[in-house]
Formats: structure tokens, C-alpha cells, sequence
């Protein structure tokens, strides 16, 4: 399998494209703000072509460059309907204020083409095999997307499963709960339902900061460890979108 990310835009959301390998179809995780220029310089380079863009929420810097991807490449958005919402109206989400402050003079709103994600639902998008996990607590339509464990069959032979976690599990930290939507009870269920049945050897791409592993995290993670029962509650993070 072929990924290749990047941090974009003001809030450093990364997005990711993916592939079976490089030169064939790809899907795009996640293009946020400022996105647009850092996926078609990666289309390029190693020539993918994106057949669909898949959403882990709805939060501004991870959708809006969602419209002009999808309008110029004729591809598909897939979003959990719990966050369609925010594709037309994203200043709902954050709270006015901060709606307001953030959105500045950014346009956004749904492409022609949106389909809903369903929980346990699997997507059989250019030659991937992706299993969506409803993951509720950042907002009320998050979502994880993870690839299959490779097998002797396979030519990804060796290669661990990747779970591209959106703001659900960072290194070190999860997703901020005190935003609309938000949901501290609900993200540590979705941390425990998620994330703790997974293999250590798990990659876990995520929405913001650098990559990890559910091996790593579980070690040290203090909410996946409160996830397990190991810890009493640290205080929930409060930065980030």
C-alpha cells in the first residue's frame, strides 16, 4: 500500500492520499485548509488518480478543500450523516464566535456528489479495502478509517494495517471534547470500542501530529490507558480543532 501526507493549512491537518501503489487510483483523507496545491503536486509527482475523498469528521480543517477537489476531479465525498452539516455550514460546529473567527473569508460548502458512511460499513475504493468505525466524541460523526492486516497472499505481504484515526487518537493525546458536538464519555467509548482491540503493530495516521502506533500509544497514551481501566481521568485536551 501507498500513502503520502502532508500538514495542511493554518491548523497543520493532515491529509493523505492513498493508493496501492504509486500510478494507479487513489483516495484522499481529509483535504483541509490550503489543501488543494499539496494534492495535486502529490497526484503528480506520483501519478495517482483520486477516485473518491473520505471525511474522518466534519471540522472546517479537514473539509475545506473538499469543494474544489471533488468539483474539479468529478469524485465523490463520503461523510457519517451526523456530520454532513458542517460542509455548509461549519461555523455551526466550532460555536458562532469561533465560527467566525476561524472561517474568516473561506467559501465552502457540499460537492455535487456526497454519500454517507455507515458504521462497520466497508469501502472498496481504488483497489483499497477500507472498514469505517463509527468513533463519536470529537463530533457526533466522527469516524476512523483501517486497512485489513496483510496475509501470505497478499503483495503487501508484511506490511501492518494502517488506522487513519482523524482527531480520535493522536501521539500522545486524543481530540478536543468542547467543541458542538463534543463528547468526553463518548470519546473514551470510542477509544475502547476503536482503538483498544487493535494490533500493536497497528500504524496510526492521524489528523494531526506525527504518526504512531496503537503499540506505542497504549503504552503511553494516559487516555487510551484510562480507555483500558489503567488510570483515572487526565484532563481533556483543549487545543487543536
Amino acid at each position: 500500500m501507498f500513502v503520502a501526507g502532508f500538514p495542511a493549512g493554518a491548523w497543520g491537518t493532515n491529509c493523505y492520499l492513498v493508493a496501492p501503489a504509486a500510478g494507479e487510483e487513489c483516495v484522499i483523507v481529509d483535504p483541509g485548509h490550503e489543501a488543494t496545491q499539496g494534492v495535486e503536486d502529490l497526484i503528480r509527482e506520483h501519478r495517482l488518480k483520486p477516485v473518491a475523498v473520505v471525511l474522518t469528521h466534519g471540522h472546517i480543517d479537514h473539509i475545506a478543500s473538499v469543494m474544489p477537489i471533488c468539483g474539479a476531479r468529478g469524485v465523490p465525498a463520503w461523510i457519517h450523516p451526523e456530520d454532513r452539516y458542517m460542509m455548509a455550514d461549519p461555523e455551526r460546529a466550532l460555536g458562532r464566535s469561533l465560527g467566525q473567527q476561524l472561517m474568516g473569508s473561506l467559501t465552502v460548502g457540499e460537492p455535487d456528489d456526497v454519500r454517507e458512511l455507515t458504521d462497520g460499513s466497508l469501502l472498496e475504493l481504488a483497489g483499497l479495502r477500507l472498514t469505517v468505525d463509527h468513533a463519536p466524541g470529537h463530533t457526533k460523526g466522527s469516524v476512523t478509517f483501517r486497512t485489513p492486516a496483510s496475509d501470505a497472499r497478499s503483495s503487501d505481504q508484511g506490511v501492518p494495517p494502517v488506522l487513519f484515526s482523524g482527531d480520535l487518537l493522536f501521539a500522545g493525546s486524543i481530540g478536543r471534547t468542547d467543541l458542538p458536538g463534543g463528547d468526553s464519555a463518548a470519546i473514551m467509548q470510542s477509544l475502547a470500542r476503536v482503538c483498544l482491540p487493535l494490533d500493536d503493530a497497528t500504524v496510526v495516521l492521524s489528523g494531526h501530529g506525527s504518526q504512531t502506533t496503537i503499540g506505542r500509544e497504549r503504552a503511553t497514551n494516559p487516555y487510551l490507558k484510562q480507555a483500558a481501566g489503567a488510570l483515572d481521568a487526565p484532563a481533556f485536551p483543549r487545543r487543536g480543532m
